[in-house]
């Protein structure tokens, strides 16, 4: 598995970072001077709804992983009639949120997710995955991600609102997006890649999105390490693409999170919403998400910033 190209013992033995050690001072004020508007755009989706609430059913996710739950609860009690007394004159609403972020909600994965062997990314050992968090690359040691995003919006060049369930996006799709924008890819950038995928769940519903995703092929995630990209995000679930049943059907070799996780240490970040940012027409602009500190989390829901 690790005779392909990969990012392992690059940055040192104990690196539990990878790919984003791209992303240098240097690098960071590079893509501050792709800011021409100061428009800044969120790129996530909603955490919507309550236990109670079929809201979270109104937003695009994987079928069968457990929802988001956001609601508001002090010692069991119900805010209907309005909330609890703190003092005199005073009211406070306090939140409780449940997320699992894979599938479900825009999230960062770690470098802990997925791995074939005994070894996670950059050779540590697999068996510091425990119940209670990972030892090594967890999403706390990613820190915030800060760079250019180069968009790759591969509908727009194809001219079309979105990708086919069954498409799969190669190396000569990616490089369509670049031609005649005068966009280079540059080491450390933030490759976004758009398939208008979430527009099926509210124009054709659920069944619809769950009849397949496309994403990136191996070849194109490939192409994108061979680049030396920093983070791999997109607006499907799963960066590669999916089957009816949810899966990825590539074997091990091809698998896109083998790929970009755990040879190259390419951070993924999925389902984000891309449409506004499409709507910009910009190609290249400062990328912002930073994952929440979940010691030894697998993922972290973030909410990703594109300033045009």
């Amino acid at each position: 598995m690790l005779d392909e190209p990969n990012n392992w013992g690059r940055w040192g033995a104990e690196d539990e970072r990878g790919a984003l050690n791209l992303l240098t001072p240097e690098a960071v004020l590079a893509a501050a001077r792709c800011v021409k508007e100061g428009r800044v755009l969120s790129l996530s989706l909603p955490i919507r709804g309550a236990t109670s609430s079929p809201a979270p059913t109104t937003v695009p996710h994987l079928r069968g992983r457990p929802l988001p739950q956001h609601f508001m609860s002090v010692d069991g009690g119900d805010y209907a009639a309005g909330a609890r007394a703190v003092g005199v004159g005073l009211r406070v609403a306090d939140d409780a949120l449940v997320v699992t972020p894979h599938g479900t909600t825009t999230h960062m994965d770690a470098l802990c997710h997925m791995w074939t062997g005994d070894a996670i990314y950059n050779g540590h050992p697999a068996n510091r995955v425990r119940s209670y968090g990972a030892g090594r690359c967890g999403i706390d040691k990613a820190g915030p991600v800060v760079g250019r995003g180069v968009l790759f919006d591969v509908p727009a060049s194809k001219n079309v609102p979105h990708l086919n369930a069954d498409d799969r996006i190669t190396p000569d799709d990616l490089e369509a997006c670049l031609e005649g924008t005068g966009i280079e890819l540059r080491a450390g950038d933030i490759a976004v890649i758009r398939t208008g995928w979430p527009q099926v769940w509210h124009t054709e519903g659920p069944d619809a999105y769950w009849s397949g995703q496309p994403g990136l092929s191996a070849d194109a995630g490939r192409w994108l390490a061979a680049r030396d990209v920093s983070m791999v995000a997109s607006d499907n679930a799963a960066i590669g693409g999916l089957n009816a049943r949810q899966l990825a059907d590539e074997d091990l070799t091809d698998d896109l999170h083998m790929i970009l996780l755990w040879r190259h240490g390419i951070h993924l970040a999925e389902m984000l919403w891309l449409e506004g940012l499409a709507e910009t027409g910009r190609g290249d602009f400062l990328f912002a998400a930073a994952p929440l500190l979940i010691e030894g989390g697998t993922a972290s829901p973030i909410n990703p910033i594109a300033v045009v």
